[in-house]
Parts: C-alpha cells; sequence; structure tokens
C-alpha cells in the first residue's frame, strides 16, 4: 500500500513523503498511544503512520495475548485516525522481531519516503540496549515523547531497563522530542482492571473495551 498523501501536496515535486512507524505489544492498545501517535501527525507533519503490533518480541518477559486478538484491537483503537494503516508484518514474521529489520523493508518499499520512528520516553533511555541501534539511527529519525510523560506507561511495551545509559553524539543528534501530556496509562493495570471485569472507561477506546470483555480477555483462570 502506497503513501496517501492529502490533496494539497500530491502534484508538488517538492513534497518529501513522512511516514511514521510506531510498534509495540498493543496489549492492549490504550487511549496513551493513540495519543502519541496523534500528537506525531501534528507535530512532524506525518502523512501516514504505519503501526505495528509485535510479533515474537525478543526482550518480552511475559508472554503476550494471541497477536489475533492484538491485532483486532489495535486496528480498533486506531480507526479514527485516518492517516493510520495498522501493519501485520511484525506478526507474520517468523523468529524474534527488531524494528531494525521493519525499517529497512519501510525504507526499500519507500525509498523516497523520511522515516520517523515513534517512541516513548522510556523506549529512548533503552535505545543503546536495541539490536543495531546505529542502523535504526541512520535509517529513521527517531521521535520520543516528552520526557514529562509517565515512564510506567510504556515499559512493557519496550522492556526498558530503570537505567539511563549514555548515548552517542550521532544518535543523539537523530533524536527529537514530541511534546506530550501526561498520561499515566498502563497496559498492567488495564489487564489487572480487566482480570475482575472492572470497567476500563478513559483507559481504552469504548471499542477496546467491548471488546476486551467480549473475548474475556485477560480473566484469571
Amino acid at each position: 500500500m502506497g503513501l496517501k498523501l492529502p490533496s494539497s501536496v500530491q502534484n508538488d515535486p517538492a513534497h518529501v513523503q513522512r511516514l511514521g512507524v510506531f510498534g509495540g505489544a498493543f496489549d492492549p492498545p490504550h487511549r496513551a498511544h493513540v495519543a502519541l501517535v496523534e500528537a506525531a501527525i501534528t507535530q512532524l507533519q506525518l502523512d501516514q503512520v504505519r503501526v505495528l503490533p509485535t510479533g515474537q518480541a525478543w526482550h518480552k518477559p511475559r508472554n503476550l495475548s494471541d497477536a489475533e486478538h492484538r491485532l483486532a484491537m489495535t486496528r480498533l483503537a486506531f480507526a479514527p485516525v485516518p492517516q493510520v494503516v495498522v501493519d501485520e508484518r511484525e506478526i507474520q514474521r517468523t523468529g524474534p522481531s527488531y524494528t531494525v529489520d521493519t525499517l529497512r523493508e519501510l525504507q526499500t518499499e519507500y525509498p523516497q519516503a523520511q522515516l520517523y520512528l515513534l517512541l516513548g520516553d522510556d523506549q529512548r533511555r533503552a535505545l543503546p540496549a536495541w539490536h543495531q541501534i546505529g542502523e535504526i539511527g541512520r535509517i529513521a529519525i527517531i521521535c520520543a515523547a516528552g520526557r514529562d510523560m509517565a515512564v510506567r506507561a510504556w515499559n512493557e511495551e519496550s522492556g526498558a531497563a530503570p537505567t539511563n545509559p549514555p548515548l552517542s553524539d550521532t544518535l543523539q543528534a537523530r533524536i527529537r522530542t514530541l511534546d506530550m501530556p501526561l498520561m499515566p496509562h498502563s497496559a498492567t493495570d488495564i489487564r489487572v482492571l480487566a482480570a475482575t471485569e472492572q470497567a476500563l472507561t478513559g483507559l481504552v477506546s469504548p471499542a477496546v473495551e467491548r471488546y476486551i470483555h467480549e473475548h474475556h480477555l485477560y480473566r484469571l483462570h
């Protein structure tokens, strides 16, 4: 699927396509995920954002919910954002799923596009531990939520350690900060609430909440 550009730039040969890339477990996708993508679209003037549910994540300390459910919830969560395309490639990939592989594929598919990798703040702090981080920084401009965003909202998405190792000057130059409101949403907390069939109002979209309850996700057995 090619990038669908706004009509104002479709015929502008000088326009460089801006493609956001946002991956995560999305177990479940919550309001802060959507808010980050919406902030990136506005602040970076993105033409499209590829949202990618994680396949077999190398850093996850727990088993994820079935990919079928995470994919369905991700589509429901981002349905109101027209610039978003939910991309299944990491779920379909066999073996460990690395961000650098996805970026390389997108770079090949869209050689004229500038790629923007969207992250939560704790993911930014964990970047030195990422697989082939130098190559990631070469391919994409890294855009992370502002440092005032609640760290715990993203911990399980990134597997971030509580340390803050330094980044190289070259990599630092490829990082931009997204202005984000404080949104202490946590997928862990949402799963705990869902386990006892409590309301998830304000944490996830109504469509995602219905899906969780209808499919009895995160229930205690």
